[in-house]
C-alpha cells in the first residue's frame, strides 16, 4: 500500500489516505487531478529511518525510509527538508533535522526502574513521575 497526505495551503497535513499498491510516486499525477496538494508518506519511516514492519527492526533496504517521518494530522510538510514534521510539544524544544524530531533542550534522564519523566517547560527540566 501507498500512502499520501493531503496538506493545506500552510503544508499542514489535514488528511491521510491509504492508495493503491502501483500507486507509488504518483502524488504529482494525483495533485494535478485533484487541485489539492498530495505528498507521499511511508507509513513505517520514523525519525528517517525504515522499519521492518513485521519484525520492528530497521529495515535493511533504508531506501525505504521517505520523509523522515509517517505523516500524521496536523503535521507540517517541510519542502526544504521534504519531511514530515509533527507537531511542536513545548516551545522550548528544537527541531533536530536528521530526524525531524522535536528534542528537549537538556536530555531525557537516564531511565531508574519505577520512574518516569515528563517535561516541565516553565523550569525546562525533566520532571520525575512515578510509574506503576
Amino acid at each position: 500500500m501507498t500512502h499520501f497526505a493531503k496538506l493545506d495551503e500552510n503544508n499542514t497535513v489535514i488528511f491521510v489516505v491509504t492508495g493503491r499498491k502501483d500507486s507509488d510516486g504518483k502524488e504529482g499525477e494525483i495533485t494535478a487531478r485533484t487541485g489539492k496538494v498530495w505528498k507521499q508518506t511511508s507509513y513505517n519511516t520514523r525519525g528517517g529511518i525504515h522499519y521492518n514492519p513485521e519484525t520492528g527492526e530497521p529495515s535493511e533496504d533504508q531506501s525505504k525510509a521517505f520523509r523522515k517521518n509517517y505523516a500524521g494530522i496536523g503535521y507540517t510538510y517541510d519542502p526544504e527538508l521534504d519531511a514530515f514534521i509533527p507537531p511542536k510539544p513545548y516551545d522550548s524544544w528544537v527541531l533536530n533535522e536528521e530526524t525531524c524530531w522535536w528534542e528537549a533542550p537538556i536530555p531525557y534522564p537516564e531511565n531508574s526502574e519505577g520512574i518516569g519523566y515528563e517535561w516541565n517547560e516553565s523550569n525546562q527540566s525533566w520532571d520525575e513521575v512515578p510509574t506503576s
